[in-house]
């Protein structure tokens, strides 16, 4: 080994801890950022579905009803079959 590799790892050496600390500390930052992320999108898509669902019992409070009188095509499909 040179002796500028045997400096640079004895320095290391002796920042081991604060090295050490250092990546914890970033890990534990990183960790806490991902979950509030994940909190945040959880979040969204309950209130998005929240929302849904109480506009969706809104709209089905009014409930429209429509009657077709078919009588005529009932006729003419009976005159195919006759024939």
């Amino acid at each position: 080994m040179s002796q500028e590799k045997v400096d640079r790892y004895k320095e290391e050496k002796r920042n081991r801890a604060k090295i050490i600390k250092k990546e914890k500390r970033e890990w534990m930052l990183t960790k806490i950022g991902l979950a509030a992320i994940a909190v945040i999108i959880v979040g969204w898509v309950g209130m998005s579905v929240y929302t849904g669902v109480k506009q969706s019992d809104e709209n089905t409070a009014v409930l429209e009803t429509y009657t077709l009188d078919t009588s005529a095509l009932d006729e003419y499909i009976d005159g195919l079959d006759a024939e």
